[in-house]
């Protein structure tokens, strides 16, 4: 099922199904050669029509194998999100697991600066991962506790596979911390009820497994937390990505900052 970049104000539609192959009838003698190139020739088709259209390889390759790394999703949304958020991505904190590999990627952009901040301990990092921390470009921290970072210390703050292993009784402390430390607003991206998260190993890190929470259902938590959505980004972001036919396995939301 394709997903778009969710917004506040609407749910989106499903998109169209991966087109298979009829049953072949159980009484015909094929011979064992045909069989096999009959196959061959489903999964070209299968991996054609997946490459067909532009921005859809990512979606729907994440949908055939399950796994979904909303992290990973930010390499894909970042021409869309330069084009929303503009100046406001000279200064970016990234939140969530794999911050390491985030901030590498941010920082190779021109005019980027890039700070990280991973909310568990790190059994394992490479040497990069292990320079940027030495260095203090990427932290480590319980999210579910003030933010380490004084107020409007960061132009734009990105969440992602983070804040589904939050219960609510933590977002409503975290969220507001998000806002606070960002100066134009902040983002988080979320997975989308029924999907399989990556790295499953390292739930219990969390202190409870993913939940993965339906847009409307963060819809409500944000009026109740009374967060507002950045809807001139919001509107920027899926006009650059329209463009483009950028489909997101995750779902996105703009949000506004405390100020």
């Amino acid at each position: 099922m394709s997903r778009r970049p969710a917004s506040l104000s609407r749910r989106l539609g499903d998109g169209a199904g991966i087109p298979f192959m009829g049953s072949l009838n159980p009484k015909s003698r094929a011979s064992p050669f045909l069989s096999v190139g009959l196959v061959l020739v489903g999964a070209f088709l299968i991996i054609g029509y997946i490459y067909s259209a532009p921005g859809r390889s990512h979606a729907a390759l994440s949908r055939l194998e399950g796994d979904v790394s909303c992290s990973a999703e930010i390499n894909q949304a970042l021409p869309y999100l330069k084009k929303a958020y503009g100046d406001s991505m000279h200064k970016v904190l990234h939140i969530g697991p794999d911050s390491c590999a985030v901030v590498s990627k941010l920082s190779k952009e021109e005019d980027i600066e890039a700070w990280g901040l991973e909310p568990y301990d790190l059994d394992d990092s490479d040497a990069n991962c292990k320079s940027l921390i030495r260095k203090g470009v990427v932290r480590v921290a319980d999210i579910k506790f003030p933010l380490p970072y004084r107020s409007n210390s960061f132009s734009l703050v990105i969440v992602s596979d983070a804040l589904d292993y939050l219960s609510p009784k933590y977002l409503n402390k975290t969220l507001p911390e998000l806002a606070r430390v960002s100066s134009d607003g902040f983002l988080i991206l979320s997975g989308y009820p029924g999907q399989r998260r990556v790295k499953v190993a390292e739930m219990s890190k969390f202190g409870r497994p993913a939940k993965l929470r339906s847009s409307s259902w963060w819809i409500r938590f944000f009026v109740e937390t009374r967060l507002e959505e950045n809807e001139v980004a919001t509107k920027k972001f899926e006009m650059a990505a329209g463009k483009k036919g950028y489909e997101s396995t995750c779902q996105i939301f703009h949000m506004k900052s405390l100020n």
